[in-house]
């Protein structure tokens, strides 16, 4: 399975400890396509469908339905992990999300 940076990708984070995110859910792949061909690990960032306006959430569309990256969750799962891949974002907020990412991790 071929899994491109900014993508969807419905991916088990189970088992998870404290406050990491739980369940089957989507996230955004982060890391680039060279990781990503060449690795057994990507990189992702959850998504959920309930959030506050959190500076390191950045809104996005998906299956018609509204929801948020969650930038401050971004974690390195084993490619296994990923159950289905979807679509992927769109330009707009491919580029929102390189900005928060860069605001939040780019001093």
């Amino acid at each position: 399975m071929e899994l491109m940076q900014y993508q969807i990708v419905l991916v088990n984070l189970e088992p998870t400890i404290g406050s990491e995110m739980k369940k089957t859910r989507p996230c955004i792949i982060i890391s680039p396509n060279e990781m990503n061909k060449y690795l057994q690990t990507i990189v992702i960032a959850p998504m959920t469908s309930n959030s506050k306006s959190y500076p390191t959430r950045v809104e996005v569309k998906h299956n018609k339905t509204k929801g948020w990256v969650v930038l401050d969750q971004i974690r390195t799962i084993d490619r296994q992990r990923v159950v289905k891949c979807f679509d992927f974002l769109t330009e707009k907020e491919i580029i929102k999300i390189k900005s928060t990412i860069q605001e939040i991790y780019v001093a």
